[in-house]
């Protein structure tokens, strides 16, 4: 649907200029420009097509108009442009929330400069804040993938339904739903937001914590692994999230790193799953750092009741 929009815009207003962005050039290459829905392939149809340059990705129109593909990891090369319009393709899995701001401030061509957005869509605080404007600037379509079932294999139909159907998963990414947040849930993605800070000040004590994960298959649990710290007046900050899924090697070695990385006072490691060893895992890296080793001896949801009081009284940030 944005394909065919934009190829209809750009072949029939002369010498526009419009913005495709997805999560990677990857994505905007491949799928949003020479998938099977792809926009080249409509511009071939409408044998308006002139020039497509996929390394520097521009797509250049007979008419004049010209179609520039964007990665949004690189919100700095939205700094210039201006357009008449744009495609952002999943944008709620966009890393960067300046890539949608910097493409505002380029959209300044035309009469009426508008977006199309195409995504899956998560809770995240962008798409939600899109979704609940009411000025009437925004219109939500909503779609399943079964809507559009007379172009998708029957039996894969039947799969996802069968795995799928009445999950929170399947909600998402079937129907098209905006999921809010599970009924007492010791987080709310308000809480994380607002939680949210762009520098710490200086720490009085910083702490990597490990929770090991018992195995390091494919299928393993990951290693849950955070740099924290304290400000002076008594604020939590999370200032690196480092959870990896790695043998104990590698989560000790990932440890140690963060630990000088931040100048951490010492690594604090839970012991349940692996006693003793986690201490020897981590010395066997580095003998001097500090090491202080924790049982768990009450449920996850206990301890974090807690943590999570912190964060509804504002003292921790990320």
């Amino acid at each position: 649907m944005a394909a065919e929009w934009l190829a209809w815009e750009a072949a029939t207003q002369n010498g526009t200029r419009w913005a495709i962005v997805a999560p990677t050039f990857g994505d905007v290459r491949d799928v949003c420009a020479e998938g099977n829905s792809g926009i080249i392939n409509i511009l071939r149809e409408y044998n308006v097509l002139e020039d497509y340059n996929r390394t520097y990705g521009h797509i250049k129109l007979t008419n004049g108009s010209l179609i520039r593909l964007f990665s949004a990891d690189e919100p700095n090369r939205l700094r210039g442009p201006q357009f008449h319009g744009a495609w952002c393709d999943e944008l709620s899995s966009w890393r960067y929330t300046d890539t949608w701001d910097q493409l505002q401030f380029g959209l300044r061509l035309g009469d009426h400069p508008r977006t199309v957005v195409t995504t899956t869509p998560k809770p995240v605080a962008l798409v939600r804040n899109l979704v609940s404007r009411a000025d009437g600037s925004v219109k939500v379509v909503r779609g399943s993938t079964f809507d559009n079932a007379a172009n998708l294999a029957p039996q894969a139909l039947i799969e996802l339904q069968l795995r799928y159907n009445g999950t929170r998963l399947g909600r998402q990414e079937l129907y098209g739903e905006l999921l809010e947040d599970i009924e007492g849930a010791l987080w709310t993605r308000k809480m994380i937001d607002d939680a949210r800070v762009t520098e710490a000040p200086n720490m009085t004590r910083i702490c990597v914590a490990i929770d090991p994960a018992v195995t390091s298959g494919e299928d393993s649990d990951e290693t849950g692994m955070i740099v924290a710290g304290v400000s002076m007046d008594g604020q939590y900050y999370v200032l690196f999230d480092g959870t990896l899924r790695a043998s104990p090697d590698g989560w000790a070695r990932k440890a140690v790193e963060l630990y000088h990385e931040y100048k951490a006072n010492r690594i604090v490691a839970e012991k349940n799953n692996g006693g003793d060893m986690v201490g020897s895992v981590i010395h066997h890296v580095d003998p001097t750092v500090p090491i202080k080793l924790v049982t768990a001896t009450r449920g996850k949801q206990i301890r974090a009741e807690p943590v999570s009081a912190l964060y509804e009284q504002g003292k921790v940030h990320t």
